[in-house]
């Protein structure tokens, strides 16, 4: 049954997948605001909006700040740029992580801050929606991105491999031009979360096999 159940999520994953609206024309001229692209996904997402055209304006903090004032900062910057945003019909792109939808050990303060965000942000969809206000809000769960910090802080722990910077942005660029309300990278985080609340064993199954940890034997 599990078998069956596996096999038919994966197909229409990958109908849903395969239908790519995305057209690279319609950044040409786009206003973009861009955080935190020092490195990582934000670093390669300026480089793919600056070759498809789209006029940017760039910020960028040390990571020491960031941690302390993430979810802050994406609070009051969402406030402060609510009502432009409102008047031009534009859309917001939210890069957060699988940890902010799947708990893991050693992770509990991140954890806890992206869970904040990917709450905050889908609460405020919904009050837009109620309110028909016409802003477009992409959560974007990403893997562990490629900077040398976080694959150090997770060195010996997890055997999740580094999601490549250029891909993941791109697939970040897709789901904001298409105004989707989600983004995964790589795709089988979306099963993934499915999972977390259909299948909670299974999903610990997923959780263990990217922890470099062993099970001790059942006494």
């Amino acid at each position: 049954m599990k078998v069956l159940l596996l096999t038919g999520l994966g197909a229409l994953f990958f109908a849903y997948y395969w239908d790519d609206n995305f057209d690279p024309a319609s950044l040409q001229g786009a206003r973009v605001l861009l955080t935190g692209v020092s490195a990582g996904v934000g670093e390669e997402l300026a480089y793919h909006y600056a070759r498809l055209g789209s006029h940017l304006v760039l910020t960028a903090h040390t990571e020491a700040f960031l941690q302390q004032v993430n979810f802050l900062s994406y609070v009051q910057l969402t406030s402060s740029a609510l009502p432009s945003l409102t008047d031009s019909k534009g859309s917001l792109v939210v890069v957060s992580s699988l940890l902010g939808r799947v708990p893991t050990s050693f992770s509990s303060p991140y954890s806890a801050a992206k869970f904040a965000l990917d709450s905050f942000f889908s609460s405020l969809r919904r009050e837009l929606d109620v309110q028909e206000v016409n802003v477009a809000i992409t959560m974007c769960v990403l893997g562990l991105r490629d900077r040398a910090s976080a694959a150090e802080g997770v060195r010996g722990i997890t055997r999740v491999k580094a999601a490549q910077g250029p891909k993941a942005a791109l697939a970040v660029i897709r789901g904001g031009a298409t105004r989707a309300s989600g983004v995964f990278y790589p795709w089988r985080f979306h099963l993934l979360c499915l999972l977390r609340s259909w299948m909670p064993h299974a999903r610990a199954w997923f959780v263990r096999q990217e922890l470099n940890i062993t099970t001790p034997p059942a006494a």
